[in-house]
Parts: C-alpha cells; sequence; structure tokens
C-alpha cells in the first residue's frame, strides 16, 4: 500500500515523478488548497510538503494524525508550528542549501539598487521628471570603501559577504555565536557587537532567521543607532525588523534609504513605504529563480525518499523528536 503524500502548493513537479512508485501524491488543483480541502486531505496523509511563509500550524497538525514529516520547501520554518508537531512526535525538515546563493544575488542587488537609486532613477526617467544630466545631477553612493555591517552570519551571510568583498566594502557582523577564525579570515570580516555594528555600518543587513528571539530585533532605538547616511536591507524576515519603526526612521532622516524584500503582514506593503523614493521593494523573491525552485524540488524529493527509507543525515529542524516517546516512523513504516 502507497504512502499518501500532500503537496500544498503548486511547484516545480517533475522531481516528484521519482515518488510515484510509492507515494500517492496528491496536488491543489490551483495553486493551493483551500482550508477546508486541505484538512480533509490531512485525514489519512504520511507526508505533506509545506511552503515557506505559507502557515502550516496547530490546526493542520491535529488533523493529521498518521503524519509523519513536514517537508518544507525552503530554509526558514517559521511557518510551522514547531510545538505541535513536536508534541505529534512529526519529523520537521527544510532545504537550507538551495535558498543560500540566490538570496545572496538578492541581497547585494537590493544594496546596489538603493544605494546608486537604480529604481528610483528608472522610474523617474520613465515619468519624464528628471530634467538635468549634469555632471553633479542624480548623484548616489558608491559601495567600494564602504562598511556592510551582516547581522547573521549563517549560510546566506557568509555568501553575501564574500559578494560585497568583491566590490571593495569592508565587513563587519554580529552573529549569535562568533564564527571559526579561519571563517573571519577567509572572509575579512570583523566580529561585533550589535550595537557597536548598527553605529558603524554604513550597509546593515538582515540576514538572521526568525526566532522568538530575533522576533523585532530591529526596533527604533536601533536604527536610531545607525548613521544618517546608512541603508537597512532585509532579506531574512520581517518581523525581526519593526516596521512602524522603520518607517518613522525613514521620515525623520534617521538612516537613508531600506531595501526590502520580506515585510511583516504579506503581502501587505504598508502604502507609505512605497510612496518613499528611497526605499526599494520586492515580493520576498529571495530564492525566486527558475533553477532554484528546481533544486528546492529535487532536494525535498531527496529528502522524502531518504526519510522513508529510514536513512539519516536529513535536514531536520527538530532532531528531539526523533528520540521522544511520541516519535511516530516506525521500523514498519520503512519503504
Amino acid at each position: 500500500m502507497k504512502n499518501k503524500l500532500i503537496v500544498t502548493h503548486q511547484l516545480p513537479g517533475k522531481p516528484f515523478s521519482a515518488l510515484k512508485d510509492r507515494f500517492d501524491i496528491v496536488w491543489p488543483d490551483g495553486d493551493t488548497f483551500g482550508r477546508d480541502d486541505l484538512l480533509e486531505n490531512l485525514k489519512d496523509a504520511d507526508a505533506v510538503v509545506t511552503v515557506f511563509g505559507k502557515p502550516f500550524k496547530k490546526e493542520m497538525i491535529k488533523a493529521s494524525p498518521k503524519l509523519k514529516l513536514i517537508a518544507n520547501y525552503g530554509a526558514g520554518v517559521d511557518n510551522i508550528d514547531l510545538e505541535a508537531a513536536n508534541r505529534e512526535g512529526i519529523v520537521v525538515t527544510n532545504t537550507p542549501d538551495a535558498v543560500t546563493e540566490p538570496t545572496a544575488e538578492l541581497a547585494i542587488g537590493l544594496i546596489l539598487d538603493v544605494a546608486r537609486r537604480i529604481s528610483e532613477l528608472d522610474r523617474e526617467l520613465r515619468a519624464g521628471t528628471i530634467r538635468n544630466w549634469g555632471v553633479m545631477e542624480n548623484l548616489s553612493t558608491t559601495l567600494q570603501g564602504k562598511t556592510l555591517g551582516i547581522v547573521g552570519m549563517g549560510a546566506i551571510g557568509r555568501a553575501l559577504a564574500r559578494r560585497a568583498s568583491a566590490f571593495g566594502m569592508n565587513i563587519i557582523y554580529h552573529n549569535r555565536n562568533r564564527v571559526s577564525a579561519e571563517t573571519e579570515e577567509k572572509l575579512e570580516a570583523r566580529y561585533t557587537d550589535l550595537e557597536n555594528l548598527l553605529r558603524n555600518a554604513d550597509f546593515v543587513s538582515l540576514n538572521m532567521p526568525l526566532t522568538p528571539e530575533t522576533n523585532g530585533m530591529i526596533g527604533l532605538s536601533e536604527l536610531k543607532l545607525m548613521k544618517t547616511s546608512a541603508f537597512l536591507i532585509n532579506t531574512a524576515r520581517g518581523a525581526v525588523l519593526n516596521q512602524s519603526a522603520l518607517i518613522e526612521a525613514l521620515k525623520n532622516r534617521e538612516i537613508a534609504g531600506a531595501a526590502l524584500d520580506v515585510y511583516q503582514n504579506e503581502p501587505e506593503i504598508p502604502g507609505e513605504l512605497l510612496k518613499m523614493d528611497n526605499v526599494v521593494v520586492t515580493p520576498h523573491v529571495g530564492s525566486a529563480t527558475h533553477e532554484t525552485r528546481e533544486i528546492m524540488s529535487r532536494q525535498v524529493v531527496g529528502i522524502i525518499e531518504d526519510f522513508f527509507q529510514g536513512m539519516t543525515g536529513i535536514p531536520v529542524v527538530n532532531p528531539g523528536v526523533l528520540d521522544s516517546d511520541q516519535y511516530k516512523f516506525k521500523q514498519e513504516n520503512i519503504l
């Protein structure tokens, strides 16, 4: 008898063909399931593929008595109720490696865009509002010699540091745990506390995961520490930054600008941000490339295959559940 796999959103489907002999795979008719359809399908599901930024909360988990694996399509798992998954003995995995390089690409792109006023000047040219092309007109900020402060020196932070070094930027960083001396030397990065980073960086890039500790980590008091000539970039999660505080800081010219890919209440973006010329916005597209989506599908499929074959080494984000009495996966579940 085949196991049942629910894929909650339309994703690149070709890699999933590798599972068709061992799983009954259920896809939504449209982009995603409606609430009632999803709850109905979860009643006898053995595994589910969830998507970053799309909630899979306690209600869904409680509706899934047979569920053994939540394979999240994305690196961050703040969309999943991990406590509920732990109580029910369900393993949660993610796809961390695939998103690293494209998210770092977007971060450096946002830095370039907001610093060199690319989107702003593009809009003005299209609207015909730029009148002067003089040598002292339309000036912007160069990256060479500037200091980039990276908050969160995980894989994405390190990938961003490599790119920033190529532009001649100086790198300082703050992280929950200091990286190795070898990594610091390789990246030419210097560790510092958050306050010092905010005071000295010309660009502050947020690259940390969303956790109870990082939720609202950057508020008005932190923004006030920044240089009035500095720019804030967020490709992490919207909730690590107090959005109202950012708007106030921008209005009061306490920082020079911001570039954002993530927001507190996606897909809503405050109209005030959209009206500011010194703000660049993108719709949570850090990992949104054709190539990355295919890679993520292949990774999710590989994780599902390995899990149901009883293999170790998959990227489990709640490893404590493996040794708990609630752990649902049993020897007889191995395919």
